[in-house]
């Protein structure tokens, strides 16, 4: 069996986004929230925004995609709850932010987008809560109007549930760079954070039998029962409005990844072995060595034991960390 850890290592390092990205993404944060101030400052005093970082940024599972793009979602929360329709709250936010860049911000069903030429965009979704802050916020949809939605609820589950578990994050961004590897009916980010934690198999300093066996429970729990309920307001399914067709793909690319996982796992050649790996993760998923990893295991035993004075002349005439036998005679030859 070939052990890859080293290879998953350089992966998520690879699936980092990098300091200078993530410099400019927080500077381009604080220049959009002074515009929102700004802008209601001048045409509507009466309300007050505030901001929360949240999703996948604010959680720690980011990942740059294959595009070498990233994301931020940044909440924009106004108070007190303005009487205006959620259309209404959504034109205002993108009044306020209109200009940033060359690109016009675009009118997303649940936030406003604004893309930049760095490789990344921002996304505001927008809220209006009461003045006490209490009640859990409303988000405004384009297509539906106001929603409760509890983002800073998800955030907290979340943080409950890493804590003392780092293979949890290192799960979700293999599935995250999975998922944006093969990006046809896959679903979103948050479906398969959520889903992770929920299946979880840890296996530690193992993370490509712990993503394999993790796979497995994903499957099983969606052959099941296929939903995918988010854990906070408003509590609904992911799923739900899912053909059958796009759910019986999801499952085939989720059984097809479990057999290939697992031929890579019982691979004893480390290149052959990350080759496989790198159909599901992608070309960024690194080459491993051409060795067998078994055999210099084999190699390695057998030099420590010869070292230790432990190896022994089993009645074969094979020589190595053998429990009967003839004890070899010490082992003097050191080298300079």
């Amino acid at each position: 069996m070939a052990n890859c850890q080293k290879l998953f290592d350089e992966f998520l390092e690879k699936l980092d986004i990098v300091d200078s990205k993530t410099t400019s993404m927080r500077t381009s944060k604080d220049n959009l929230k002074d515009k929102i101030v700004s802008y209601f400052q001048k045409n509507h005093s009466e309300y007050t925004p505030e901001f929360f970082i949240q999703g996948s940024y604010k959680m720690g599972t980011s990942i740059r995609t294959k595009d070498d793009e990233c994301d931020l979602d940044l909440g924009v929360y106004i108070k007190p709850k303005p009487d205006v329709s959620a259309a209404t709250l959504q034109q205002w936010v993108f009044d306020a932010v209109d200009g940033t860049t060359s690109a016009t911000p675009s009118k997303k069903n649940k936030c406003i987008r604004i893309k930049y030429s760095a490789g990344y965009h921002i996304d505001l979704p927008i809220y209006r809560k009461d003045k006490t802050g209490d009640e859990i916020p409303e988000l405004a949809i384009k297509s539906v109007g106001f929603e409760k939605s509890d983002a800073k609820g998800i955030v907290e589950w979340f943080n409950g549930k890493k804590k003392d578990n780092s293979q949890l994050v290192h799960l979700i961004k293999y599935l995250k760079a999975w998922a944006d590897n093969i990006r046809e009916s896959m679903p979103p980010g948050l479906a398969w954070t959520i889903m992770t934690v929920k299946n979880q198999k840890k296996k530690d300093g193992r993370d490509d039998i712990a993503l394999r066996d993790t796979l497995k429970e994903i499957l099983s729990s969606l052959e099941d029962r296929f939903e995918c309920k988010v854990p906070a307001e408003p509590f609904d399914d992911i799923f739900d409005n899912y053909s059958d067709d796009k759910k019986n793909k999801i499952k085939e690319y989720l059984q097809k990844f479990i057999d290939d996982a697992t031929k890579a796992i019982n691979e004893p050649n480390e290149k052959k072995a990350s080759r496989i790996w790198q159909k599901h993760l992608g070309s960024r998923f690194p080459e491993g060595e051409d060795k067998d990893n078994e055999t210099q295991s084999k190699l390695n035993a057998l030099r420590d034991s010869i070292l230790s004075k432990t190896a022994r002349v089993g009645t074969t005439g094979a020589f190595g960390a053998l429990t009967t036998g003839v004890a070899g005679a010490t082992h003097t030859n050191f080298g300079d």
